[in-house]
């Protein structure tokens, strides 16, 4: 059945652009995005097809260049967390799929901006900066998501000091976005088997290799590509190999580490929009012979959700602030101010989506309005990149080490 869209809530206010934590650059950054977000319009009914869509204009509209350093065709000298926090805080209140899109070219091309040779940072990440090449991040798998050590997936080498020499990879990756539709994969697998985390090595894995299976689709809830990466046999050369053998444990940390504050982002993104409906819904709304917003209920509710947002966001900020400028504080990793804002941001999305579904009744449940799609939306993002339980882990084990 379609549903009838409703009237769209006011753009999203930037009076937070003022705050000392971003400069002119991140200010133009938003003053071009905002109005250019606002005008796609993109049939999202089938993910797959509609995420290819959102890389290719987000390719040719200039903002993927913010995944990848200038050298390689990027916007900015370096990864910029604050510009990502903005982009994917923008995309993210006008298409959640949107924001998967861009998050994905920066997160499957991130352990190669950070450790690629000059070679494999030359062959992808201008492709990815363009739009032309899908990225993606094979970490997790069936019995190791959160528990990264217990990963099952060897690459044996034949000799890796050769130019002739491969690594064949055997295992399963399971939960990998952009799965099936990547170009290319990064993926972390074993060189030693019994080294836990210390044994673990990155690859890249151009999806076109012998022994690469990604056709087993996976179907969530609020629905963008997803697949289980099946790989038998699958031989690359050693030149696939990305930075260090045995040092991929540490490249994914740091490639999680840059974009975790960006996960905050989103979810600070689809809560903006949550509470943009929410006030919209209760001035248009009349009821006993006022508006849904005269009533002190809604204006307490209302209330609640605005600081929920404004304290994610202050989180998030502060922790993109952090990353940016962390050579200020002796290069120090900023792990616990990330999983604070990714865990706040996420969490108190989820409570204000929820409670703007509640003001809008039984017009919040029905499918195709746009708190319903919020409602499935969010839900994930209390899980994936570090589910709030790990970060609440993080976090307590930072205060004790102080």
């Amino acid at each position: 059945m379609h549903v009838a869209t409703p009237p769209a809530p006011r753009p999203p206010s930037t009076a937070h652009l003022a705050l000392p934590f971003f400069d002119d650059a991140h200010r133009a950054l938003a003053e071009g995005l905002v109005p250019w977000a606002a005008a796609q319009e993109v049939d999202e009914t089938d993910d797959r097809a509609a995420c290819r869509d959102w890389v290719q204009r987000l390719g040719a509209g200039g903002w993927l260049r913010y995944c990848v350093p200038a050298a390689h065709g990027g916007a900015l000298p370096a990864l910029d967390s604050r510009a990502l926090v903005l982009l994917r805080e923008t995309l993210a209140y006008h298409s959640p799929l949107a924001d998967f899109a861009f998050a994905m070219q920066g997160l499957g091309s991130g352990a190669i901006t950070l450790a690629g040779s000059p070679a494999q940072q030359a062959h992808y990440l201008q492709g990815v900066a363009r739009g032309e090449l899908i990225a993606a991040f094979a970490l997790s798998e069936p019995e190791a998501g959160s528990d990264v050590g217990a990963m099952q997936t060897i690459a044996a080498s034949t000799d890796s000091t050769s130019a002739t020499g491969t690594f064949c990879l055997n295992g399963t990756k399971t939960w990998i976005s952009n799965g099936g539709i990547a170009d290319f994969y990064c993926v972390f697998a074993k060189t030693n088997p019994s080294g836990g985390t210390r044994g673990i090595s990155a690859f890249i894995v151009d999806a076109n290799t012998p022994g690469l299976d990604a056709s087993r689709h996976i179907h969530v809830m609020a629905p963008h590509p997803l697949a289980t990466l099946q790989f038998t046999n699958c031989n690359v050369p050693a030149t696939a190999l990305l930075g260090d053998e045995n040092g991929g444990f540490k490249l994914a940390m740091r490639t999680l580490d840059i974009f975790r504050a960006s996960v905050a982002a989103a979810a600070l993104g689809m809560a903006r929009r949550a509470l943009a409906e929410a006030v919209h819904h209760a001035r248009q709304r009349r009821m006993f012979g006022q508006t849904l917003a005269d009533f002190q209920l809604t204006q307490a509710k209302i209330g609640e959700m605005a600081a929920l947002v404004d304290s994610a966001a202050l989180l998030t900020y502060r922790a993109a602030w952090l990353r940016d400028t962390g050579e200020k504080f002796g290069g120090v990793r900023v792990t616990a101010e990330a999983a604070m804002a990714k865990m706040t941001a996420t969490e108190n999305a989820q409570r204000v989506i929820d409670m703007a579904l509640q003001l809008h009744g039984g017009r919040g449940v029905e499918v195709g309005s746009k708190v319903e799609s919020l409602y499935r939306d969010i839900r994930s993002l209390r899980i994936y990149e570090g589910a709030t339980e790990v970060q609440q882990l993080i976090i307590g084990k930072a205060v004790l080490q102080e």
